[in-house]
């Protein structure tokens, strides 16, 4: 295997086949038991791995800046001493200058802009604490603590996890533009297609790379395994047919014979060796009774909680009715109330106002994206079946090491604990706990994460045919397009709105300016990007070189004064920094100056890419 330079790879294959450990193996975290890996000399890379781990009680910004090495420490120490600096405090203040004059021989200074700058763009509190955040969050400070490096090699372990559709745009805006190599292990369709320039799998052992996007690669990885099926086939049936002349009697003197003999051993020894393509996931989902058609009714329904800002409205007057066998996906940015309005919709949550009357016999089965439902102690015999050795699924009784065979889990793993396995495992193993259980009512909060695709498509086609109701929670951008038939969107400010289709159906129907997305700079754009579809090739546009316009011109021109004016007030800004004067003041004051240098830092950026375009095309 081998990465170049601005090389954006994407790593798949399924769930237990050692992508993280390549992964880690690249990221220098892990050995290997033969074989070597060359690395450019000085290069630098950043890895972020699938359940981030940050120091006890860390804040974002010192979490962030554990980034960027031994110069770390000092601008945490800094960032923690401008807050607590107090008026007349010598020995604080003389700790101050000290780190100002470590700062300025390191390049404190841009360095420090650069951490809030990424804080900034990925919508974060620098005095948070990292353990008080969500999943999302975290996962935000780990991109943030590696792309603050700015590595040559950045190495991504299901990035997607945990964020949100508009965190998701946001990251795929970014790493197509990343000037260094990118390899990311994701089974987000959607998100490949729109980053990765090659497919690299990881199947049975064996890379396989593929140039172009996903969708050229899932063309010709069908291909590939329909030629190795006629092949397998035309060796087994020639492997019969040997093996049947065998056992009739050999003629030993005939020269021909010891060369049949030795063809045979040939084809024998190949048919071991040959790496069988692995099972496949046998889903069975038992419906339960049948629920009335009537699910649940809501009129008017709103929810408020009281927190340390104030009250903040979760639900504000929502209606709608759900019926028997709807598959009703719920988008929103987290933190946004999905799981409130879940609560709400299943009669588990009682409501401030409005009506809701729920349908009858309503048996309900709950995927849980944190997976608290799962002991991390417990042997996967005991998660499935507790206290007994066998499951009833559809009214006959199966074996509990059958079933987790079904779920492409071994005999011999059926008794090891639940925390031997993967993430995508730990999902996998969830879906057997709760399809093990009749339900007519399935609840799946971020049932994707984890899972390779090949089980992704299974799940999709399953779900696709169940005649129960689902409720879907998911950020996976394709995967609601194949299964809901509904979807409940966010509008902001605890408004809900209910769409008919999917994701992509939603982007059509909703209303101009709604459902603000990250845009590239942090900042928010009302309008979604332009994507191109999963099997479209685009169009590139003929090169023209054409002259400036008058207005163009005139940019140009006013671009070096403005360029001036902007490092010249970053300079007057950094000396009141280095003025331990300055941090007798208000604490706001500080903190304002310092996301000014940062704001400055990115308009002198713009700028400069401004004029080397408007220079280029003149």
């Amino acid at each position: 295997m081998q990465i170049d330079a601005g090389e954006r790879v994407g790593l798949i294959g399924r769930n237990g086949s050692g992508k993280s450990s390549l992964l880690k193996a690249l990221a220098d975290l892990g050995s290997l038991d033969d074989g070597e890996v060359w690395r450019e000399p000085g290069l630098s890379i950043a890895y972020v791995p699938q359940e981030p781990e940050f120091a006890t009680h860390d804040t974002v910004f010192e979490a962030v800046a554990a980034g960027l090495g031994e110069v770390a420490r000092v601008l945490a120490e800094y960032h923690e001493v401008t807050h607590t600096v107090g008026a007349g405090d010598t020995a604080t203040m003389d700790r101050l200058q000290e780190l100002q004059t470590q700062l300025e021989a390191n390049d404190g200074w841009r360095l420090n802009s650069r951490i809030e700058q990424a804080i900034s763009r990925l919508a974060l509190d620098g005095d948070a604490r990292v353990d008080a955040l969500s999943g999302g969050g975290k996962k935000r400070v780990a991109l943030a603590r590696a792309l603050v490096a700015e590595p040559e090699l950045l190495l991504l372990d299901e990035p997607t996890n945990h964020l949100d559709v508009d965190g998701i745009l946001w990251l795929e805006d970014l790493l197509r533009g990343y000037q260094g190599a990118i390899m990311v292990i994701t089974h987000d369709r959607v998100f490949l297609d729109g980053v990765a320039t090659r497919i690299m799998e990881l199947d049975r052992g064996k890379l396989v790379s593929f140039p172009g996007r996903f969708a050229e690669y899932q063309q010709r990885k069908e291909f590939m395994l329909n030629e190795e099926a006629l092949a397998n086939a035309r060796a087994n049936k020639l492997l019969a047919q040997e093996e049947v002349w065998i056992r009739k009697g050999v003629e030993a003197r005939r020269t021909r014979s010891v060369g049949r003999i030795k063809r045979l051993e040939a084809l024998r020894a190949a048919r071991a060796a040959r790496r069988e393509q692995l099972g496949r996931v046998d889903f069975q989902l038992v419906r339960g009774d049948e629920s009335g058609k009537l699910v649940a009714e809501l009129e008017n329904v709103s929810k408020r909680f009281v927190t340390t800002a104030g009250e903040k409205a979760v639900v504000r007057n929502f209606s709608c009715r759900i019926l028997r066998g709807d598959k009703v996906g719920l988008i929103g940015a987290n933190g946004t109330g999905k799981t409130t309005l879940l609560r709400l919709i299943l009669g588990q949550l009682a409501a401030d106002s409005g009506e809701l009357r729920l349908g009858s016999k309503i048996e309900v089965a709950y995927f849980d994206q944190f997976r608290t439902q799962l002991d991390p102690e417990a042997p996967l015999c005991e998660v499935i079946s507790p206290g007994s050795d066998y499951v009833e699924i559809g009214g006959a009784r199966k074996h509990v090491i059958g079933y987790l065979e079904d779920f492409l889990f071994a005999p011999e793993r059926a008794r090891s604990p639940v925390k031997s396995l993967s993430g995508g495992e730990r999902n996998r193993l969830l879906l057997a706990r709760l399809f093990a259980r009749p339900a007519n009512v399935l609840v799946l909060d971020e049932p994707t994460n984890d899972l390779d695709i090949e089980t992704l498509e299974l799940l999709e086609a399953l779900l696709q045919d169940y005649s129960g109701t689902v409720f879907l929670v998911s950020h996976d951008r394709a995967f609601l397009d194949n299964v809901v038939t509904q979807t409940i969107a966010s509008e902001g400010e605890g408004r809900w709105k209910e769409y008919v289709g999917g994701y992509s159906d939603w982007l059509r129907q909703r209303p101009a300016g709604g459902a603000a997305r990250f845009d590239a700079t942090g900042g928010v754009d009302a309008k979604p990007a332009s994507r191109v579809g999963a099997g479209d090739t685009p169009k590139p546009k003929p090169a023209e070189r054409k002259k400036l316009s008058f207005k163009e011109q005139r940019e140009l021109e006013a671009l070096p004064d403005r360029i001036a004016a902007l490092e010249a007030e970053q300079a007057v800004l950094q000396g009141r920094l280095a003025d331990p004067v300055f941090y007798q003041g208000p604490a706001d004051a500080v903190r304002e100056l310092q996301t000014r240098l940062a704001a400055l830092d990115a308009e002198i950026d713009v700028a400069m890419i401004r004029w080397e375009s408007l220079e280029a095309k003149g």
